[in-house]
C-alpha cells in the first residue's frame, strides 16, 4: 500500500510537471497572438487617424467642413463646398430611354443628382421644388445639358391639390409619367420631446409622409406595367435619432408606406422601393444644424464623411430601371456609409 501511495504521489508529480510545461508553451503562444493583435490594433488606430474612406473614382470632402448655417429651406448655391452631383465618371447606357420622371425636392441635393443621372440615362424630368428658384434653374440647365427636357414646378407638397396639379402638368407637358421619386423633406433637430411644437410636428409629417402619399395617389392612375415609385427614406427610419424624433418617425413611416404600397400595386406591374441614405452633403443639414455641428457632419459613420449626392443617385437609377431591378419591389436599400453607419 505504501508503494502504491508513493507511486501515486510520484505519478501525480509527473503529471503536474507535464501540465506546467504545456501551460508555459500555451501561454507563450497566447502572448505571441496578443502581441500580433495589439500591433494590428495600433496599425488600425493609425489608419483611422488618417481620415475618411474614399473608395470611388475620386476623393470627396471630409470633416472638418466649413462652419456655416443657412435659413430654411437652404440654398445649394450658397453651400461650401458645393455638393457634387454631376457624377463625371458615370456613363449612361439608355436604361431610362424615353421615360418621364417626376422628382420632388429635385432642385438640389439628392434630387438634383438623381435628375441628372435620370437624364443621362435618357429620361425627361419634371422637378418639383418649394421656392428655391436659383437652385431649380441650375438643375434645369444640368438636365438640358444631358439632352433631355426639364420641367420646373414650384409648389408645396403638403398641399394635396398641388400634388394632383403637379402630376397632371407633368403628363400634359411631357406626355406621360413613368417614374415618381418622392424626395422632398423637412427636418429640425430638437433635443427634447417637450420642445417639439405642434406646428413643427405637423409640418414634418405633412411634408415627409403626407406629401409622399399625395404624390403617389396622384401618380398611380398614370403608371402602368414596368413603371415605378421610389421613396427617399433615411437611416434614421431604420435606427432612430434622438434629436430628430419627428423626422425619424416620418422616415420609418415612409419605409412602411413603401412596403405596403408595393404590395398593393404589384398586380398592376408597378414596383415601389425606397433608398435610405445616411448623412449626405445637401442644404438640408446646414439649414437645420448650427455651424459647429455642420463642421462635423458625417464624421460618425464608418467612412467618416458625408456622402455626396452623386454617390446616392446611382441607387435610384438602379431601382428605376426595369433592366436592373425588375424583380425588386417593397425593398428599403440602405446607403449609409458602412455597416452601422448612422
Amino acid at each position: 500500500m505504501a508503494v502504491k501511495k508513493r507511486t501515486g504521489r510520484w505519478s501525480g508529480s509527473r503529471k503536474a510537471a507535464g501540465t506546467s510545461a504545456a501551460g508555459k508553451k500555451k501561454a507563450g503562444s497566447d502572448r505571441r497572438l496578443q502581441r500580433k493583435a495589439e500591433g494590428g490594433r495600433q496599425r488600425q488606430t493609425r489608419s483611422k487617424g488618417e481620415g475618411a474612406a474614399h473608395t470611388g473614382a475620386r476623393r470627396y470632402p471630409e470633416p472638418p467642413l466649413p462652419k456655416q448655417h443657412q435659413a430654411k429651406p437652404g440654398i445649394e448655391a450658397e453651400l461650401r463646398p458645393r455638393p457634387l452631383y454631376e457624377a463625371e465618371d458615370y456613363r449612361g447606357s439608355g436604361k431610362l430611354e424615353g421615360k418621364v420622371a417626376l422628382i420632388t425636392g429635385g432642385d438640389s441635393g439628392i434630387g438634383r443628382a438623381v435628375a441628372v443621372l435620370f437624364a443621362r440615362e435618357g429620361a425627361d424630368v419634371a422637378i418639383v421644388y418649394l421656392s428655391e428658384d436659383q437652385d431649380a434653374e441650375e438643375t434645369r440647365r444640368a438636365v438640358e445639358d444631358e439632352g433631355r427636357r426639364a420641367l420646373l414646378i414650384p409648389g408645396d407638397v403638403t398641399d394635396s391639390a398641388f400634388c394632383q396639379d403637379a402630376v397632371e402638368r407633368t403628363v400634359r407637358e411631357l406626355g406621360k409619367l413613368d417614374i415618381l421619386v418622392n424626395n422632398a423633406a423637412f427636418q429640425e433637430h430638437v433635443p427634447a420631446i417637450e420642445d417639439i411644437t405642434d406646428e413643427q410636428f405637423e409640418h414634418t409629417f405633412r411634408t415627409n409622409i403626407f406629401g409622399y402619399f399625395y404624390m403617389a395617389r396622384a401618380a398611380a392612375p398614370h403608371l402602368g406595367e414596368g413603371d415605378c415609385i421610389i421613396n427617399t427614406g433615411s437611416v434614421t427610419g431604420l435606427e432612430g435619432s434622438k434629436e430628430l424624433l419627428d423626422y425619424a418617425s416620418t422616415k420609418g413611416a415612409i419605409h412602411a408606406f413603401t412596403k405596403s404600397l408595393a404590395q398593393q400595386l404589384l398586380d398592376r406591374g408597378i414596383r415601389v422601393n425606397c433608398v435610405a441614405p445616411g448623412p449626405v452633403w445637401t442644404p438640408l443639414n446646414p439649414a437645420d444644424q448650427d455651424a459647429e455641428q455642420v463642421a462635423k457632419f458625417g464624421s460618425d459613420v464608418p467612412m467618416k464623411r458625408p456622402a455626396q449626392p452623386e454617390e446616392l443617385a446611382p441607387a435610384f437609377v438602379f431601382l428605376a430601371a426595369p433592366v436592373c431591378s425588375s424583380y425588386i419591389t417593397g425593398e428599403v436599400l440602405p446607403v449609409v456609409g458602412g455597416v452601422g453607419g448612422g
